[in-house]
């Protein structure tokens, strides 16, 4: 009876479904995470930056620590000058 009234409450959005039972629950119902989350395609929609700063931010990650330094000096310049 207590699983039924956790799962009515986790359906109607009084509970979430804490993420460390995703993995159980999608091997007990046979389905992935991606399609017990409503992600058919596999792709998780994140927050975080866009896909093309993304990839800017890891070829950033890269470069030796100098021109990391340069082009933040370069960013917050930028974004000082924004914020006038």
């Amino acid at each position: 009876m207590f699983f039924q009234q956790q799962i009515a409450s986790f359906e109607i959005g009084r509970r979430r479904i804490p993420v460390s039972i995703l993995p159980l629950l999608a091997k007990a119902l046979n389905v992935s995470i991606e399609a017990l989350i409503g992600d058919t395609a596999g792709n998780t929609r994140k927050r975080g930056p866009a896909p093309k700063l993304q990839q800017q931010l890891e070829q950033l990650s890269r470069l030796p620590k100098d021109k990391q330094r340069l082009v933040s000096q370069v960013i917050e310049s930028v974004l000082a000058q924004a914020d006038r």
